[in-house]
């Protein structure tokens, strides 16, 4: 296809992308897009080219690919700034039949199921994994990273859910246990399939059923609100990422590049917003006032390097090298083994986003005063000496005009470790970067086993 077909429609948009007129092919296809003369083009392709022609200042003139609501039409769009206004030409207007699945009710199960789920995964055809939330396995104590492309059986543990993934068939509610940390779980899962009706893999969620799960508070407005809230914003959210990352892994069928990288920004944002709703419920329990927390045998130097490990994906896109403590290096002490890798989690990811590209982020150990401690030491920004308490304030952010973020990681990440009788502190000179050191009880009986 190329651009010395006839021109087929011929359309006006204005200096803030509104469609000022149109031919009725033009008009036809933007009003199924949902959109109308007066306002903002809604066919993205078309929209992208004007607007980039604006910028520009300069005719554009290439291909682009639209989803129709039954075709998938191929077109050839000139667009030609003029005055304020973009003029766009279109030509080469050739419809196919757009693909179809052979059964469309696996995404319908698979929204009920996310929205009765705390987190979700996903399988290949031969049961490993293909997908693992980073945000969950801090949570509750597993390897995400490392999980990926490993048999479901390292982390869903049980007969029960054994003989339910080995029929490749949907189901609801299977019980099993997380081996990491046993805690009780109920699975339910989406068997999927390929045009051919070979099993694809399974979409799953996971609902936590175990004691060790911090219950609600039953009494105080406050609480319940957050309940509500919490049960409000879950739902719609589930449903948003388990939609939009079907659309861009393509699960269902091809779609066009850029509807799969549309739809891939939507389950980011998606994240982002679930994270914020994680923050709040951790929020209300970290300032009940029986707030407690379990107090185990933990290993500092594990959890370390398991958080760094979450965390890879990120820093090589960063650029950045986190280096952990060595293998063999052991560091006993008391706490929580899920809360302390959550707070490990936010801060070297802070230390992530902060530090500049090409340098390296330092975990180290130590024991002092019968306190054990790791410390996460970057080379950024660093943090100015008045802002140095209030990092740790609820809601408070030293640079608001910063993405992402909420004010409430750094919070919540002191009061879980004070909770466990230890700190969490920050020493920072601007320019120089930052340390943040996490302190807990050495287990000292474990250390003397030791040696």
């Amino acid at each position: 296809m190329t651009g010395g077909e006839a021109v087929i429609a011929i359309a006006m948009v204005d200096a803030d992308g509104r469609l000022v007129s149109a031919d009725p092919a033009i008009l036809t296809l933007n009003a199924r897009a949902g959109g109308k003369i007066g306002s903002g083009l809604a066919v993205p392709q078309l929209a992208t080219i004007a607007r980039l022609a604006r910028r520009l200042g300069i005719v554009i003139s290439r291909s682009v690919h639209v989803a129709d609501e039954d075709a998938d039409i191929d077109l050839w769009v000139r667009a030609q700034p003029e005055d304020a206004m973009v003029r766009l030409a279109i030509s080469g207007w050739h419809e196919r039949r757009a693909w179809q699945p052979v059964d469309r009710r696996p995404a319908a199960e698979l929204a009920v199921i996310a929205a009765d789920s705390d987190w979700h995964w996903e399988s290949d055809a031969g049961l490993t994994f293909s997908h693992l939330p980073v945000a969950a396995g801090a949570r509750y104590g597993f390897d995400a990273a490392r999980l990926l492309g490993r048999p479901l059986d390292m982390l869903f543990g049980g007969p029960v859910i054994g003989e339910r993934l080995t029929a490749r068939q949907s189901f609801v509610g299977a019980e099993a246990r997380l081996l990491p940390g046993g805690q009780d779980l109920e699975i339910s899962a989406v068997a999927r399939f390929d045009g051919p009706g070979r099993f694809a893999g399974y979409a799953g969620g996971v609902r936590m059923t175990s004691a060790s799960v911090a219950p609600p508070v039953e009494d105080g407005v406050p609480a319940t609100f957050a309940r509500r809230l919490e049960r409000a914003l879950r739902l719609p959210l589930g449903r948003i990422i388990a939609n939009a990352d079907s659309i861009s892994a393509q699960t269902e069928g091809p779609v066009a590049p850029d509807y799969a990288a549309y739809a891939s920004d939507i389950a980011s944002a998606g994240r982002h917003l679930m994270a914020l709703v994680d923050d709040l419920a951790d929020l209300q329990a970290v300032e009940r006032p029986d707030f407690v927390l379990p107090n185990e045998a933990i290993d500092l130097a594990d959890l370390a390097r398991r958080a760094a490990g979450l965390l890879g994906v990120r820093a090589d896109a960063a650029g950045v090298v986190v280096m952990r403590p060595p293998f063999e290096a052991r560091m006993p002490a008391r706490g929580d083994f899920r809360r302390v890798l959550q707070i490990l989690v936010n801060v070297i990811g802070n230390a992530i986003r902060y530090a500049p590209r090409g340098s390296a982020i330092l975990l180290s150990l130590g024991e002092a005063d019968g306190m054990a401690s790791v410390r996460v030491i970057d080379r950024g920004k660093g943090i100015a000496a008045a802002d140095q308490v209030r990092i740790f304030e609820k809601f408070e952010r030293v640079d608001s005009s910063e993405v992402g973020g909420n004010g409430l990681g750094l919070y919540i990440a002191r009061r879980l470790a004070r909770a466990m009788g230890g700190d969490l502190t920050v020493d920072s000179v601007v320019g120089e970067g930052a340390c943040f050191t996490l302190t807990l009880p050495a287990d000292t009986a474990a250390r003397e086993n030791q040696r």
